[in-house]
């Protein structure tokens, strides 16, 4: 399918709002996400990329926005999709708290690296996990953020734990694919899943060249749009994970599309992040049941979008950005 023209400026901004969600807890460094998000005739897209991202990076989720709001997503193959409860880098006596508004999840991911914290740290907080949820399977999060010491010493000692895989330990593929070697020749049973090594790469097919990871974990914003996405998956050959970047119900829409319309979907998503937002801007917020979503749509509630409206200050910093990569957007598109 031939991609679609981008929609004139003024057609974006017309259904442009912009909004300012208070966080449960911190994520990302962040109590408060900033989003925009645009209604076309498709529907409903959201443009969140984070703000130290450049344009040429937050295009991609322009075009995802764009997809949803005015081109809509491919059929889906299911309608129930699972999803893992999500554990920031909080101390391990909040863990049951964080857990609960979740509700029942049989998979848990537990953010680690988080700077100026330890790995007794992250041993207490993932410990904390398997306690409450014996049986569940956990997957830790680095973000990249040790070297490959760290990140061997790290692994060897929480695989005790009971460890499904652990995504993106290290910053570079060189590094993903060292790690993996090592823990392999140890006999260390933890599997290693590239995040940022995938969609923050010019080249998001590379980790899979270099045997750098065992399964990537895809997020639809980063990577383009659903269908960028489901391409992706197929030229990579390797497992997938679809998960999100702390999006609205909006943007969790549109990773549940990608989710739904995946030939195979061995690992529960990580799609339930709407749990961590003090409110959503849907009467109707997509969040997990039984540790899973049902694939519906979602339509921006008018009060919910006036309630938690962005500073004007803060709306036009994103109308400016929307500008700017919308231009750019045009351009690698024409």
């Amino acid at each position: 399918m031939p991609t679609p023209p981008v929609p004139d400026l003024e057609e974006l901004l017309a259904g442009a709002h912009v909004v300012s969600l208070p966080m449960r807890v911190k994520f990302r460094g962040i109590m408060e996400r900033e989003s925009l998000l645009l209604q076309g005739p498709a529907g409903w897209g959201e443009f969140c990329p984070f703000p130290e991202y450049g344009d040429a990076e937050a295009s991609r989720w322009l075009a995802s926005a764009v997809e949803g709001a005015w081109q809509g997503f491919p059929d889906p193959l299911r309608s129930v999709i699972p999803v893992n409860a999500t554990v920031p880098a909080v101390a391990a006596g909040r863990v049951p708290e964080v857990l609960a508004r979740f509700g029942r999840v049989d998979a848990v991911k537990v953010k680690v690296a988080e700077q100026g914290q330890t790995l007794d740290d992250d041993a207490a907080r993932v410990a904390a996990v398997r306690s409450a949820l014996p049986g569940a399977a956990i997957r830790v999060d680095a973000n990249g953020g040790w070297d490959v010491p760290a990140a061997v010493e790290a692994l060897s000692r929480l695989a005790d734990l009971g460890l499904e895989y652990a995504e993106q330990p290290v910053p570079t593929i060189d590094g993903l694919a060292e790690v993996r070697r090592v823990l392999q020749a140890a006999g260390t049973p933890v599997l290693i899943a590239a995040d940022e090594s995938v969609r923050k790469e010019s080249d998001p097919l590379r980790v899979a060249r270099a045997g750098a990871a065992d399964l990537i974990v895809v997020k639809v914003a980063p990577l383009g749009g659903v269908r960028r996405a489901l391409d992706i998956v197929a030229r990579a050959g390797l497992p997938a994970v679809v998960s999100s970047a702390l999006d609205t119900s909006v943007g969790i829409r549109a990773g549940l599309a990608l989710a739904a319309a995946l030939p195979d979907l061995p690992y529960a998503c990580g799609l339930g992040t709407v749990s961590l937002f003090e409110s959503d801007i849907t009467t109707d917020p997509l969040v997990a049941d039984d540790g899973a979503i049902r694939l519906r749509d979602v339509a921006a509630d008018a009060g919910l979008l006036e309630q938690y409206s962005a500073t004007p200050a803060r709306r036009d910093w994103w109308l400016a950005r929307l500008r700017r990569v919308h231009a750019l957007l045009q351009v690698t598109r024409g």
